[in-house]
């Protein structure tokens, strides 16, 4: 028995090692690993859900529909006004993409920049709670779960949540923000900043264990552009002049943090 449960140990060390090598191997490799640069020159847009998939709903709209429109305001912004800049969207129409081949995508196409948009929701019909929030990849405390359940309610799920106890979620993630993680953060405060200048309340910039962001092998953010379950928050997200604006916002936001990281590439 001790020489079996010996034998186990050793496995799952040789596992772990092996994985840890494939992901620097992973991170390493040109489609993926997206050292800094002094051009931003490829940025990947990813709306949120789509397909079967609707994200939350409010009264009357889905959250698949309103990330997409954005995400499309977003790309119109991009083109017009840097036209040097590529666009790749993980989607223009409504159809559905596993967590994993939206990053697979960004990937692909050697995309600089990964920047998921979605909507957030209280588990009630009916909700108070307003603004924007921008998430960055990192490990998930039991805390912030117990936080983020007063906040939103005891029916509250996480989406697309790593496991934190698997040794692979921890590696991935430590080796993530070894290599991107103050970009990203500098990206996310940006967009926040731009949503704080409109009047719209902010919560910041935070950390989750997100799939969708793990498998993006660039700097990436997910910004949540609101509340849907909140009448007034839906109005405006649905509305021509609210949808402009939080592209707008995001637009300015990347706008920002390429000025300014291709400005320090110069100087050194």
């Amino acid at each position: 028995m001790k020489q079996m449960i010996s034998s186990n140990k050793h496995t799952l060390v040789f596992r772990n090692i092996l994985l840890m090598v494939l992901f620097l191997g992973y991170l390493s490799h040109p489609a993926n690993a997206q050292l800094p640069k002094k051009k931003i020159a490829k940025i990947c847009l990813d709306a949120g859900h789509g397909g079967k998939d609707g994200g939350c709903h409010g009264a009357y709209s889905n959250e698949k529909d309103i990330t997409l429109a954005v995400a499309l305001k977003v790309e119109n912004l991009i083109k017009q006004n840097m036209k040097e800049v590529g666009v790749v969207q993980t989607r223009n129409t409504d159809i559905f993409w596993e967590l994993e081949e939206r990053g697979s995508i960004a990937n692909t196409n050697k995309c600089d920049l990964y920047i998921a948009i979605h909507v957030n929701a209280t588990p009630k019909r009916v909700g108070t709670s307003a603004g924007t929030e921008t998430w960055v990849l990192g490990l998930t405390r039991n805390d912030d779960k117990e936080n983020a359940m007063a906040e939103k309610g005891e029916g509250f799920v996480e989406e697309g949540m790593l496991n934190v106890n698997d040794p692979m979620t921890q590696i991935i993630i430590a080796q993530y923000q070894q290599a991107f993680l103050s970009q990203s953060i500098n990206l996310g405060a940006k967009i926040e900043n731009e949503f704080a200048y409109q009047g719209r309340p902010s919560k910041g910039v935070k950390q989750k264990s997100l799939g969708v962001l793990a498998n993006s092998g660039m700097p990436g953010v997910l910004v949540e552009i609101g509340f849907l379950n909140n009448p007034e928050e839906e109005a405006y997200l649905n509305s021509e002049e609210g949808q402009n604006q939080v592209a707008l916002a995001i637009y300015n936001g990347i706008k920002n943090y390429k000025q300014e990281v291709e400005s320090a590439q110069v100087k050194n």
